[in-house]
C-alpha cells in the first residue's frame, strides 16, 4: 500500500453524534486467521450509537481515538493463506469486532474469517452493508431462539425497523403467523413483508387485540412494552428481548410474573450469513435501505437513527463502487 494510514471516522470520547471527526488512522494489520477487507460501505446500527454515546458495550473500547461500526460490505485484500476460501478480490460482507477492535467506519478493516461470508450477488455493497447485524439479530431471535414454524403465532415489536423488517420476513418464511407493531404509514409495507396482522402502536394498544402468542420478539427499549407483552402470551409462551439496557428490569418483571423470557445478543456467524445471502439472492428476503450517507456524514446518520423513525437501515458509503 502506498501509505500507512487510511481515512476513518473516529471519536475521541463518548458522547453525542457530533463527537465524530474524520481522521487519518493506521491501516489495520491482518493477523492469524483474519481477512483484510477494503470497505465499500458500512451499516449504521443501534449498538454503534449506544457505544458512541457511552452506553451499551462502550466499556470495551480499549483506547481513543476509536473507530466504531460493525457492519461492512467490501472486497478482500488479504486472506489468511493462499488456499483460503475467501480470496483477494472476492466481494464479502460481515461484522467487525467493534468496539474492542477497530470498526467498519473506515476504508479498511481486518476481521476474523468466521465473521465474513460472500456478499449476496444480487445486492450492491451499499445494500449488503445494511444486512449483517440486523439479519443475524433477526435470525437469532426468530429462528434460533424463537423456533419460527408453521402454526406458531409470533408478535414482533418495531417491525419496520432495521432488525424488525428482517425478523418479520424470517418468521413468515418459516411459516409463523406474524403480528407486527408499527406506525400507520408502515402498515401496508409490513404486510408486503409477510406480516399477517399489523397493530398501529400510535392509535391502539396491542394488548387489547392480540392474544395467544407463542413468542414475542421485542426490539423496543422499553420495560413497559415488554411487561405489557406478558399478558398476550400463551401459558408456555416466551419473550425474546434484544435491548441490553432494559433487559435486567425486564428479566426481573418476567420472574415476578412467572413468564419465560430471555435476552439476546447478536453473534457473528459466517455460516448463517451464507444462508441469509441465499435467501436474499433468491428474493425470499429483502433488505430495505432507508437512506445512504457518505462516511464523513456519520454524525448525521447517527442523529437520524436516534430519532427512532427509520424504515429499514441506514448505511454509510465509504468508497465508490
Amino acid at each position: 500500500m502506498a501509505t500507512n494510514t487510511m481515512r476513518a471516522m473516529v471519536i475521541e470520547r463518548t458522547g453525542a453524534p457530533s463527537e465524530f471527526v474524520e481522521a487519518a488512522v493506521p491501516y489495520p494489520e491482518r493477523v492469524d486467521a483474519e481477512v483484510l477487507v477494503r470497505v465499500m460501505a458500512a451499516g449504521v446500527n443501534r449498538i454503534d450509537s449506544e457505544a458512541r454515546a457511552g452506553r451499551g458495550d462502550s466499556g470495551g473500547i480499549p483506547s481513543f481515538p476509536a473507530v466504531l461500526g460493525h457492519d461492512f460490505s467490501g472486497v478482500v485484500v488479504e486472506s489468511p493463506y493462499a488456499a483460503h476460501p475467501l480470496r483477494p478480490g472476492d466481494a464479502v460482507y460481515g461484522m467487525a469486532p467493534s468496539p474492542r477492535g477497530a470498526g467498519s467506519y473506515a476504508e479498511f478493516v481486518s476481521v476474523p474469517a468466521l465473521n465474513v461470508a460472500r456478499k449476496p450477488a444480487s445486492l450492491s455493497h451499499v445494500e449488503a452493508a445494511g444486512v449483517p447485524v440486523a439479519a443475524l439479530t433477526a435470525w437469532g431471535m426468530t429462528v434460533d431462539v424463537g423456533k419460527a414454524h408453521e402454526g406458531q403465532r409470533m408478535l414482533i415489536h418495531a417491525g419496520a425497523g432495521g432488525v424488525g423488517h428482517l425478523a418479520v420476513q424470517f418468521a413468515s418464511y418459516f411459516g409463523a403467523h406474524v403480528i407486527a407493531t408499527g406506525s400507520h404509514r408502515n402498515s401496508g409495507w409490513l404486510r408486503e413483508l409477510g406480516a399477517a396482522e399489523v397493530v398501529d402502536y400510535c392509535s391502539a394498544d396491542f394488548e387489547r387485540t392480540v392474544r395467544d402468542v407463542d413468542v414475542v420478539v421485542n426490539l423496543v427499549d422499553d420495560v413497559e412494552v415488554a411487561a405489557r407483552s406478558f399478558g398476550v402470551l400463551r401459558p408456555s409462551g416466551m419473550v425474546v428481548h434484544a435491548p441490553a439496557a432494559s433487559w435486567p428490569a425486564v428479566s426481573a418483571r418476567a420472574v415476578a410474573s412467572g413468564v419465560r423470557a430471555t435476552g439476546y445478543a447478536v453473534t457473528p456467524d459466517a455460516a448463517t450469513l451464507a444462508v441469509i445471502a441465499r435467501l436474499l439472492d433468491s428474493g425470499d428476503v429483502r433488505v430495505y435501505i432507508d437512506d445512504v450517507y457518505d462516511l464523513g456524514e456519520a454524525a448525521d446518520a447517527h442523529a437520524r437513527l436516534e430519532q427512532r423513525h427509520t424504515r429499514g437501515k441506514l448505511v454509510l458509503r465509504v468508497t465508490d463502487e
